[in-house]
């Protein structure tokens, strides 16, 4: 019987500080195997990238592929974060210096032809001529990769008609998935695939779970663990599969090299977000917990940016005030790190009334959000452009909201509204209201700051 090693990152959400750490792990792995004659492979699944950090925004994710170029890495696929946060051309452009295979199968240009920078499969041989065959699976987030000029097929379909293909070429089938859990669990259910490389819920699976004899992994989320498969082969065929998670410290040791290069990563995003954006002739100073003149601003022209009447946004959107004086892009990613993209829904009086009083509640305002896009801390009060609405507010009783207006007239329930919003708005349960619009508008590749950055230089041009 003959053991074979995969190890897998996931979701490290330009978490860079600690991919160093993790390299160092991943290299003496690969070391100590070699030095074992025995096989080892290394996989990332996804949403290695995230522009929350200043070196994925400078260089547009060409620095995570470079520091995945640095580690033993060897097949990715991609996530969401690289899906759908950057342009079309930035995702062209993202993997033309990867030295690891990219694979992905359900991602396509709109005229039906896959990207030239992925293989929908691969199929791997072992020197015991076992072949394992990879399919890789990304969630589909249709508004945002159709608005992007991309085609992206349900993960599900595209493999009801790839895997009897691969199953041809391979004797052993591991799904490559940025799904999440609950579709990787669907999958085990419905389809004959031996091991699930997951990612995107981030669930710390330790031991990783079998379900109908199907393996399935995940490694948590920001690099805090690194997980460890192991496959045993009888006569080519797999008899056994385990996997575990390695947790790296903050004490861990360091890659030489990937340390470097990080540094060096570094430096050139301070030159980078250093171009100037426009100018402020006032400090505009923030708050989380009351309407502000930063706040306002932002959300006011977010109105004017989406060519509606209406719109509303948390204010911990905003992580900090503004100075007066030169702005540049490394102060505006500062303030507002979110991969966050203008939307516009169409809501009828009735839902955006009760998504109005929702978010006067101290929940919402004192929210500590995980997800949607939101890297902030709270999610702060809702402001408000284009509509009027009153509140009263004591210690005991909280915010409670007197009236909802536009132009001075009350809003309807039975009648229509457009109202710009950031999209995180739009999505699963913060808002119920929101999220059951039938009408949704995505802006894109635009994030929420290069809206500030539009207001500031329309109003340098102006002066």
């Amino acid at each position: 019987m003959e053991t074979i090693y995969l190890y897998h990152t996931n979701d490290l959400h330009s978490h860079l500080s600690q991919w160093p750490k993790i390299v160092h792990y991943l290299e003496h792995q690969k070391q100590y195997h070699s030095s074992n004659r025995e096989q080892a492979l290394f996989f990332d699944l996804g949403d290695h990238a995230d522009r929350v950090h200043p070196v994925t925004e400078a260089t547009s994710g060409r620095g995570n592929v470079e520091l995945l170029n640095d580690s033993p890495i060897q097949y990715a696929t991609i996530g969401n974060n690289e899906g759908i946060t950057f342009s079309k051309e930035g995702l062209q452009r993202l993997y033309e210096q990867a030295k690891f295979k990219v694979i992905l199968s359900n991602l396509y240009d709109q005229d039906g032809k896959r990207p030239s920078w992925a293989e929908p499969t691969q199929v791997h041989t072992l020197n015991n001529g076992v072949r394992l065959g990879f399919i890789g699976l990304t969630a589909a987030f249709y508004p945002f990769y159709e608005k992007l000029g991309w085609s992206i097929e349900h993960p599900l379909a595209n493999l009801e008609r790839e895997l009897p293909k691969l199953q041809k070429q391979a004797d052993t089938i591991i799904v490559l998935s940025h799904l999440g859990f609950f579709m990787d669990e669907q999958i085990a259910e419905d389809f004959d695939v031996d091991v699930i490389l997951g990612a995107h819920t981030h669930h710390r699976l330790d031991p990783a779970p079998t379900m109908k004899g199907t393996l399935i992994t995940q490694t948590g989320k920001l690099g805090t663990d690194v997980g460890k498969v192991e496959l045993s082969f009888s006569n080519k065929q797999l008899v056994r599969a385990s996997g575990s998670l390695i947790p790296i410290t903050a004490s861990a040791a360091d890659s030489h090299k990937a340390l470097q290069t990080y540094t060096r990563l570094q430096a050139e995003t301070l030159d980078t977000l250093a171009e100037e954006v426009g100018t402020s002739d006032e400090r505009l100073e923030i708050s989380w917990t009351h309407p502000s003149a930063f706040s306002s601003f932002v959300v006011e022209h977010l109105r004017e940016w989406c060519g509606v009447d209406m719109a509303m946004m948390h204010s911990g959107l905003l992580l900090a005030s503004l100075r007066e004086g030169s702005i540049t892009r490394r102060d505006l990613h500062h303030i507002c790190p979110h991969p966050v993209n203008p939307a516009v829904v169409t809501l009828s009086g009735q839902q955006l009334i009760e998504a109005v009083h929702r978010s006067f509640t101290e929940r919402m305002i004192h929210l500590p959000l995980k997800g949607y896009g939101f890297r902030g801390i709270q999610l702060g009060v809702m402001v408000f452009a284009g509509m009027e609405v009153g509140y009263e507010f004591d210690e005991v009783n909280g915010y409670n909201v007197t009236h909802i207006t536009k132009q001075g007239e009350r809003i309807v329930p039975e009648l229509e509204y457009n109202v710009a919003v950031p999209d995180m708005l739009t999505f699963g349960t913060l808002y119920p209201e929101v999220a059951a619009s039938t009408n949704k508008q995505y802006f894109m590749p635009e994030l929420l700051r290069d809206v500030i950055a539009w207001a500031f230089t329309s109003k340098t041009n102006e002066q």
